[in-house]
């Protein structure tokens, strides 16, 4: 059975936010979770000391950057260190992302339920503003939908599936997800400055296009991508 008053742990890796969306992303995550594990992946601005500004931030680091060569390793790192809190439900969340407000209603009731372990959302990827999101190609979010709430089994063993990129940010093999109707807003692209960074950085780490096609690699470039107006 759903506890009447369920705790919400949030997990997230960061790499070198601090000058992005981190605050903002951390501030609303204050507003509806008990606590935020957050794990530094080698940071070298001021991301450390940004997380360590928000009084529901637990606060870990590895020294050494190792997302783009072993991103399962440290998912694995840090839903340990978040079963560690003995939360009730775990939020897999990134540093620039935020569910909708709604979520704040909604909470009280996918948390308690005792249905479905596992929830999704659709993820809605901004691009070159704050406004507006992508549709074209595999940027639509209408039929892909993301895990990003788990409910802790306590005492199960949790697994994830062993490669260097793109290996999800849930454990494999919890079951079908639950889709909640809820939205999440993904920034990563929001800045169009960042779209060639990280084209180049996902074509050098995945050249043969293994952990993803490689016509959605090239496809970030796209002068005319098909954009809507975001609508709360």
């Amino acid at each position: 059975m759903g506890t009447s008053n369920p705790t919400l742990v949030a997990a997230m890796l960061v790499h070198n936010e601090a000058n992005r969306y981190l605050s903002m992303v951390l501030a609303d995550l204050e507003t509806y979770c008990d606590r935020i594990v957050i794990l530094d992946d080698g940071s070298k601005d001021a991301t450390p000391a940004v997380c360590q500004s928000f009084s529901r931030v637990v606060f870990y680091r590895h020294e050494e950057n190792l997302f783009w060569k072993n991103e399962s390793f440290l998912r694995t790192k840090l839903w340990n260190l978040v079963l560690a809190q003995n939360p009730d439900w775990i939020l897999a969340i990134d540093a620039d992302e935020m569910l909708e407000k709604r979520f704040r209603q909604e909470k009280q009731r996918l948390l308690t339920q005792n249905d479905n372990d596992v929830l999704s959302v659709r993820l809605y990827e901004f691009w070159g503003s704050l406004t507006h999101y992508r549709v074209d190609k595999l940027w639509n979010p209408e039929p892909k939908l993301t895990p990003m709430l788990v409910r802790n089994r306590r005492g199960k063993a949790y697994h994830w599936l062993q490669q260097p990129l793109h290996c999800g940010r849930i454990p494999t093999a919890l079951g079908p997800p639950y889709f909640t109707g809820l939205r999440c807003k993904h920034f990563g692209y929001a800045n169009k400055a960042d779209h060639r960074p990280k084209y180049e950085k996902y074509v050098a780490h995945d050249p043969d296009g293994r952990f993803s096609p490689m016509s959605h690699y090239h496809s970030i470039l796209d002068e005319n991508p098909v954009l809507e107006k975001w609508q709360d």
